[in-house]
C-alpha cells in the first residue's frame, strides 16, 4: 500500500515537473515552427509524453541536422520541441546534483557563470600569479579535437550513474526513471533518423571530427541539446579535478573544451603537456588538438572566449566583430528577399542579442552603432526595436 502510494506520489511530480520543463523549454523556442505546433495542443502533448514516460515507451523524435558557419563552422541537430521538454526535465532534475561535483572554474552551461565571467576568471589569474603585473606568468590554452564528436557514450553513462547514486541521500525523485531517460538521450544516435536541412554541399570542407556521421561507434553527443552542454561538463569534470589536484595548479578554468593555465614557470607548463594529453588518451579516450596550444608570456595576451586578455585591458577580439558583420549581412538578405517569418524573427533577435550580450562587456559604443546604423538592413526596423540603449533588440 505504501509502495502503491509512494509511486503515484512520484508519477504525479513528474507530471507536474513536466509542465514546468514545458515551460522552460518555449521560452527561448517559442516562434520556431516546432514550438508553435507542440504549444497549440500542449496539455494534450504533454499528459502523451508523460505517459510514454511513466510507461518506459519513450523514445526521442527525428532531430533536424543542419550547418552553421558563425562563429565557426558546426554541424548542429535540433532536437524536437517535446525532447527539448524531456531534456529540461532531465535538467531540472539533476543540474544541482551535478553542480556540487564542479569545480568553480568551469564555466560553460552554468547560472553565474558564463563567457564573460571566464574571461574575468583568466584576467584575474594572469594578475594574481604576475603580482599584479610585476612578476613572470606564463599562460597555456589548450583544447580538444573534435571534443563533443568523440565524447564516450558508455563512459559518459557510467560517469553519471556513478555520481548519481554517490549522491542518493540528496535525491527525492524517482532515480531509476530519470536514469532511464538519461540513458535514452545519451544513446540516441540522431543521425539515424534526422531530417537533413539544406544541401551536401554545406557539409563540405567539415572535418570528420567534427561531424556526427563520421563518429566512432558509439561516441559523439549532439551539439544543440542542453543535455549535451551538462554532460559536456560531467565528461571533464575528472580532467578539471586533476589539473587542479593532482597536478596543482591554481589558476586554472575551462569553457566547455577550451582551458587555460597559468603559472609562473614556462618550463613547467610545458612538461605538463603530456601529463594532459596523455591523461585525456587513456582515461577519456580524447586527443588534445596538437595545432592548437598555446604557451606564451602574459604580456603576449591571450585569445579566450571572445577577447583578447592583455595587461591592464579587455578588449573584444576580431574575429567577434567580423562574425557580427557576417551574421548582419546574412539577416539582410532575408529581409530584402522577403517579410521575415515568425521563426526568422525570433532566429535573428537570438543572434543579434548573442553578439550584442558579448560587445556590450566592453567598450565597443561605436562598434554597435555602427553594425546596427549602418551595416543592418533599415527593413528590420519595421519588426524590431532596440531596448536598453543598443543593448538588446526585442520584437514589435
Amino acid at each position: 500500500m505504501q509502495l502503491s502510494l509512494f509511486k503515484k506520489q512520484n508519477e504525479d511530480r513528474i507530471l507536474t515537473d513536466l509542465f514546468q520543463a514545458y515551460f522552460d523549454a518555449r521560452r527561448n523556442k517559442r516562434n520556431t515552427m516546432n514550438a508553435l505546433a507542440f504549444e497549440q495542443h500542449f496539455e494534450e502533448h504533454i499528459f502523451q509524453l508523460y505517459e510514454e514516460i511513466i510507461s518506459g515507451n519513450y523514445i526521442p523524435n527525428r532531430s533536424i541536422c543542419f550547418i552553421v558557419n558563425q562563429p565557426v563552422k558546426r554541424e548542429i541537430f535540433a532536437a524536437n520541441f517535446r525532447d527539448r521538454v524531456v531534456h529540461h526535465l532531465i535538467y531540472n532534475y539533476v543540474s544541482s546534483i551535478f553542480e556540487g561535483t564542479f569545480i568553480n572554474d568551469s564555466y560553460s552551461c552554468r547560472v553565474g557563470k558564463g563567457t564573460h565571467y571566464g574571461i574575468g576568471r583568466i584576467d584575474h589569474f594572469i594578475r594574481s600569479c604576475s603580482q599584479n603585473y610585476t612578476k613572470d606568468a606564463y599562460i597555456l590554452k589548450l583544447d580538444i579535437q573534435g571534443y563533443f564528436m568523440s565524447i564516450n557514450r558508455k563512459y559518459l553513462f557510467k560517469k553519471v550513474t556513478e555520481v548519481l547514486f554517490s549522491k542518493l541521500h540528496h535525491i527525492d525523485f524517482d532515480l531509476s526513471l530519470i536514469l532511464g531517460l538519461i540513458e535514452k538521450t545519451i544513446f540516441n544516435d540522431p543521425t539515424k533518423k534526422c531530417i537533413i536541412k539544406g544541401s551536401k554541399d554545406d557539409w563540405q570542407n567539415l572535418p570528420n571530427d567534427k561531424s556526427l556521421f563520421t563518429a566512432q561507434k558509439n561516441c559523439g553527443l549532439p551539439i544543440g541539446n542542453l543535455t549535451s552542454q551538462l554532460f559536456g561538463n560531467v565528461y571533464l569534470n575528472e580532467l578539471d579535478h586533476f589539473i587542479k589536484r593532482d597536478l596543482k595548479i591554481k589558476n586554472y578554468g575551462r569553457y566547455v573544451d577550451d582551458f587555460v593555465l597559468v603559472y609562473k614557470n614556462k618550463k613547467h607548463l610545458k612538461s605538463l603537456i603530456p601529463i594532459i594529453r596523455n591523461f585525456l588518451s587513456k582515461k577519456l579516450k580524447l586527443k588534445l588538438h596538437e595545432k592548437k596550444i598555446y604557451l606564451q608570456h602574459y604580456t603576449k595576451g591571450v585569445k579566450y572566449l571572445g577577447a583578447v586578455i592583455k595587461p591592464h585591458r579587455i578588449y573584444v577580439a576580431k574575429r567577434t566583430k567580423g562574425n557580427f558583420y557576417k551574421s548582419i549581412q546574412k539577416q539582410n538578405i532575408i529581409v530584402r528577399d522577403h517579410k521575415p517569418t515568425p521563426e526568422e524573427r525570433a532566429t535573428f533577435i537570438s543572434s543579434m542579442n548573442s553578439y550584442l550580450g558579448i560587445l556590450q562587456h566592453y567598450k565597443t559604443y561605436k562598434i554597435r552603432k555602427r553594425m546596427l546604423f549602418i551595416h543592418l538592413s533599415v527593413w528590420w526596423w519595421n519588426y524590431v526595436y532596440l531596448s536598453g540603449g543598443i543593448r538588446k533588440f526585442s520584437q514589435h
